[in-house]
């Protein structure tokens, strides 16, 4: 239990550390640096040289290991995961207010339960393009709060259900009576510079609330982006711990999963094939070797999915009933949502017996639709063989959803022994 408690608490820091996916990608490369990788620009020549690198784009990480002895054709074993997680962005010209109020536009990112963001104090935090070309990470503290009505004004709240326009009801009050007030003056400050500096900028809406873990004997942990920086802690721990097998051992963390990964820096995009492309270029890969590379590579997805809900049991499936702390996820999906296939299902198991760890499946109620991954994307784009994994949780979505204290060191145990297998 100890371990699984330090684990978390190491988790909890890379949340606290990572407000938008351009930090959770900075704060990756800078733990990978830390362990001896060393940056990629995507600009210049490639490096063959045996070690550690990496490669940012935008809120987008790839890592990767080559060995000591490489050879042009060696096969790929890599952790996909993402850097994003829903919520909000800033919207442009976003002072907005009246009656004495001032207030931000907002555009809401991917699908937030939106009712969790209501009476929680926030801040904003994302990339700023300056006029002088420089890119800088930002955070504020807490500035703004999306205040609920009073259960006064609406007496049949409790009945009828909270119901919250999009557009009106979303806007978070950030100060009061002080009209001559504007935001990325605010922003500018807390970057060290001023707003007439600002050329651009994606600044995502967080909650400030530290993550906690709680319970009678420390069984859960409480934090905001869950889905998916635990997925993403756990490959960055995994990668740095296992330095063998006989692969080119890989992270990719993509941006924009939460809204259907279809950008530069997402898993529709190209990001993932180009490196792979140029390593295997600069190891002197012949075009049939690379596709040889390919066809003996997999890809472990990892994504967060749904443990079952004690108060609402007749959503989930029957007979596949996953629960917190009683091991990571299997995802399985017949409509190829997930990738998971039997065959991948089966190296997965292998895998948690070499690592020691219970695993569990996740198949949706026929009756309710079923999310999706970059598995499937990875899958279809490269021919890579995918398996659809990661850890249970609770509120998913949720400005502040809910694991296990033991499932994130497990799900990073099994990725230590998918990255050293060799089959």
């Amino acid at each position: 239990m100890a371990a699984a408690l330090d684990h978390v608490a190491d988790l909890a820091a890379f949340v606290e550390a990572s407000p938008s996916s351009h930090h959770a990608a900075a704060e990756g490369a800078r733990r990978l640096g830390a362990a001896g990788f060393v940056e990629q620009e995507e600009s210049v020549e490639w490096s063959s040289e045996p070690g550690g690198h990496y490669v940012l784009r935008d809120g987008a990480l790839v890592a990767w290991r080559i060995p000591d002895v490489a050879r042009s054709f060696m096969s790929f074993r890599i952790l996909g995961s993402h850097t994003d997680s829903p919520g909000f962005t800033l919207k442009p010209r976003a002072d907005t207010g009246g009656y004495g109020w001032q207030q931000l536009g907002v555009e809401i990112y991917g699908a937030p339960l939106l009712n969790s963001w209501l009476d929680r104090e926030l801040g904003l935090a994302g990339r700023l393009v300056l006029s002088d070309g420089r890119t800088v990470l930002v955070r504020t503290a807490a500035i703004m709060r999306i205040p609920q009505l009073a259960i006064h004004l609406d007496r049949s709240v409790n009945d009828d259900g909270l119901r919250l326009d999009k557009q009106v009801h979303t806007a978070p009050v950030w100060s009061v009576g002080h009209p001559g007030i504007h935001v990325l003056d605010h922003v500018a400050q807390a970057a060290g510079s001023s707003a007439g500096d600002i050329d651009g900028y994606d600044l995502r809406v967080y909650d400030t609330t530290a993550p906690a873990i709680f319970g009678p004997h420390q069984e859960f942990f409480a934090s905001g982006r869950l889905d998916n920086l635990s997925s993403m802690h756990a490959s960055i721990v995994a990668m740095i711990n296992t330095n063998d097998g006989e692969a080119i051992q890989m992270i990719a963390a993509f941006d924009h999963e939460e809204l259907g990964s279809a950008s530069r820096s997402g898993a529709s995009g190209p990001l993932l094939a180009d490196v792979l492309t140029r390593i295997s270029a600069s190891l002197g890969a012949t075009l049939d070797e690379q596709h040889r590379s390919l066809a003996q590579s997999v890809c472990l997805s990892a994504d967060t999915g749904h443990a079952i809900h004690p108060n609402y049991p007749a959503r989930h499936d029957p007979m596949n009933q996953p629960l917190l702390n009683s091991g990571p996820l299997l995802k399985v999906n017949a409509n190829q949502r997930y990738a998971t296939d039997a065959r991948g299902a089966a190296l997965w198991r292998r895998i948690c017996r070499a690592a020691g760890i219970p695993t569990q499946e996740f198949v949706s109620n026929n009756a309710m639709p079923c999310g999706s991954t970059i598995g499937p994307l990875t899958a279809t784009r490269l021919g890579i063989a995918t398996i659809d994994v990661g850890i249970p949780l609770l509120s998913m979505h949720s400005a502040r959803e809910l694991a296990g204290t033991e499932d994130p060191i497990n799900l990073t145990r099994a990725m230590e022994a998918f990255l050293a297998s060799k089959s």
